[in-house]
């Protein structure tokens, strides 16, 4: 089942937000194609000079069902915005170059994924790289002469040319069998074909380089840089001095999927060394580096329980000329999930989840001391601009806006203002956070939200229940389990984030293994019950529990356990945990979470088992389930309509 990580390809699927897509009327609350058509933006990068920033802005035709991404500019100042480029095919992850004078970005305008360029006064774009394959992603060097670039190629192929020949030659090939001799053969939601990700250098032509060839700095690399499928480029970092690459890398080979081990590795962007390894002593999950700005040192996420995904992400600074590692917020029990320096190097800039929110903090690079910069909402993405902090901002009832804020959390100023009449002409249902006392005595946090234009009465509800289980049900607008689109429908929501959730600290989240269907349980039980004394207009005679992924095996589990709900679904969950191991993927997972393999603890996967109960399953379930998920394996929803459809 995938904590935070299954819900991402769903999303993908989904179309993202346009022009063409009307505001919605008035007076009504949120539906499907209004959600669909709220424009989002990601990428945002301050330029050289703290005067601008470019981003990516997705919009949706939601009758022509697609979407489509341009590059957008807004002045800092708040003067205002305007579009950068316009083309039928996707322009994204923009950059700036040192100077200030081209954004480069990534684009399939050409026919394939490859590094454009733009000057911010605007014109004509003009195609930067002319590989003869994908490319997964780039970052610039700081001389601007040169790139760096992801691209997927055969490990033991002697250049790019080669690999790519092998590529064309493999296209051609009327064989279609794939043949395995160990693990991943897929991953999440695609196959495996042989070729990882490597880093290759590229240089501009007026350099002295070809637009068409690039060096290769990782040669004979049997894994992934970035780390596929989770990782992006922000797995990977340049040197201020443009001499050292540092990447993140699984490394482990045929124990791929049974190992959570990631390193961080270093590199000379020259590629006349081999790669080093700064995390070789750490068996458990290393990421994200970050150089400090005089680059002397390296900031990276890492756990220290190897096996464990969803352990606490630790803020630790190498320092690169005696390659020691110190742990920085040893004494902050939230998970980073991101490193953003300050331009002195004294603060790191980071975002976690934070009861029921993901808030912005600043941590003291010399003590560990953190502070909460925006705790309400969900922000992320920060950037330095100027004597202010740039990010992204988000909450239930606003689609992300880029923000600005002051490093001591006054002035909260939104920069952007792309979903406006969208939002206004939306009748939003009112969001409330509770608590309650859940299981083995704790405080449990949950939202509870109003149908849309609730007057009076009694209405019905939808208990949602969040998957990951490592994860949380918080101040969010979400693409898929959408609150406000229940409300619009005229439901009252519940969402519990139960133990075993993120942003409560490592033992709250801890607390699940082990426990699947014991803690949880009670916590969504005792929510509902808790919910339903506190809000009197909530119907407890008619209420829905509904769940994707953990979620998922949640309600197939509920249904063995109690008949109070009047329907479910379940959207991509197990109904069979031992089964479950052996269609999946990432084995780690439930090596973890049930204490073992079946057969060395059965007893860790019989303990809470949905099948073992659907002897008592009474209540109507909708199923549903996509082909292409390979971590929670379609086999299992299916297993799930067999079983309803026999008990009739």
């Amino acid at each position: 089942m995938k904590r935070r990580s299954l819900l991402v390809p769903l999303l993908w699927g989904l179309p993202a937000a346009c022009h063409a897509a009307a505001a919605p009327a008035a007076g009504k609350g949120l539906t499907i194609d209004d959600m669909l058509a709220m424009r989002r933006i990601s990428d945002p990068q301050v330029s050289p000079d703290g005067k601008q920033v470019v981003f990516a802005l997705r919009d949706t035709d939601v009758e022509a069902n697609r979407g489509r991404t341009d590059l957008y500019l807004a002045a800092l100042d708040g003067s205002g915005m305007r579009q950068l480029t316009t083309h039928p095919e996707n322009d994204s992850e923009p950059m700036w170059s040192p100077d200030g004078a081209w954004v480069y970005f990534m684009s399939t305008r050409g026919g394939s994924a490859q590094v454009w360029r733009i000057r911010p006064t605007g014109g004509e774009a003009e195609q930067v790289t002319r590989l003869g394959t994908d490319l997964g992603g780039f970052l610039m060097f700081p001389d601007g002469k040169h790139l760096l670039l992801a691209i997927d190629v055969w490990p033991d192929a002697r250049t790019l040319a080669d690999s790519i020949k092998r590529d064309d030659e493999r296209a051609k090939s009327k064989v279609k069998a794939r043949a395995y001799d160990q693990l991943l053969f897929r991953h999440w939601d695609h196959w495996e074909d042989g070729r990882y990700s490597h880093l290759f250098v590229w240089t501009a032509p007026e350099a002295g380089g070809k637009a068409d060839d690039a060096r290769d700095l990782t040669p004979g690399q049997a894994a992934d840089s970035p780390p596929g499928p989770y990782g992006g480029m922000d797995e990977i970092a340049i040197s201020p001095d443009g001499k050292q690459v540092a990447f993140t890398v699984r490394v482990a080979g045929r124990e791929d999927a049974w190992r959570t081990g990631l390193d961080v590795l270093v590199v000379a962007a020259d590629g006349k060394s081999k790669p080093v390894n700064l995390t070789a002593a750490n068996g458990a999950y290393d990421a994200g580096p970050v150089f400090s700005p005089d680059g002397k040192q390296l900031a990276l996420r890492m756990m220290v329980r190897a096996g464990f995904e969803a352990d606490r992400e630790r803020i630790a600074i190498i320092d690169l000329a005696s390659r020691k590692l110190r742990v920085v917020t040893e004494g902050w029990d939230r998970s980073a999930a991101s490193i953003t320096w300050s331009a002195d190097a004294r603060t790191i800039f980071t975002d976690a989840d934070h009861l029921g929110h993901h808030a912005l903090f600043a941590i003291d690079v010399a003590t560990g001391a953190a502070r909460a910069v925006v705790d309400k909402g969900t922000n992320n993405a920060v950037r330095l601009a100027g004597d202010r902090l740039l990010f992204l901002r988000d909450g239930l009832r606003s689609p992300v806006e880029i923000y600005t804020v002051k490093p001591d959390g006054s002035d909260l100023r939104a920069l952007t203002h792309v979903n406006d009449a969208r939002v206004k002409a939306i009748t939003w249902g009112e969001p409330e956070q509770f608590t309650f006392t859940g299981a083995h005595g704790d405080t449990v946090y949950g939202y509870v939200v109003k149908p849309s234009g609730y007057t009076t009465g009694k209405v019905p509800v939808a208990m949602l229940i969040h998957g990951g289980p490592q994860g949380s049900f918080g101040d969010h607008f979400h693409y898929r389990w959408n609150p406000e689109v229940f409300a619009g429908h005229g439901y009252g929501v519940v969402t519990i984030d139960f133990h075993g959730s993120t942003g409560y600290g490592q033992a709250f989240t801890d607390a699940i293994r082990g426990d699947w269907g014991g803690a949880p349980y009670d916590d969504l039980m005792l929510g509902l019950d808790a919910a339903l004394a506190k809000y009197p207009w909530l119907d407890g005679t008619r209420v829905a529990a509904l769940g994707g992924s953990y979620g998922a095996y949640m309600v197939n589990w509920i249904n063995g356990k109690t008949d109070r709900f009047k329907a479910l679904v379940a959207h991509a969950g197990n109904l069979d945990e031992r089964m479950a191991y052996f269609d999946t993927e990432e084995l780690w997972f439930p090596e973890w979470e049930h204490g073992g393999t079946p057969w060395d603890n059965p007893e860790g996967y019989a303990k809470h088992n949905p099948i073992d109960l659907v002897k008592n399953w009474k209540t109507p379930t909708l199923v549903v389930h996509g082909d292409q998920d390979f971590r929670v394996v379609a086999t299992q929803g299916m297993s799930t309509f067999t079983a309803l459809q026999r008990k009739g």
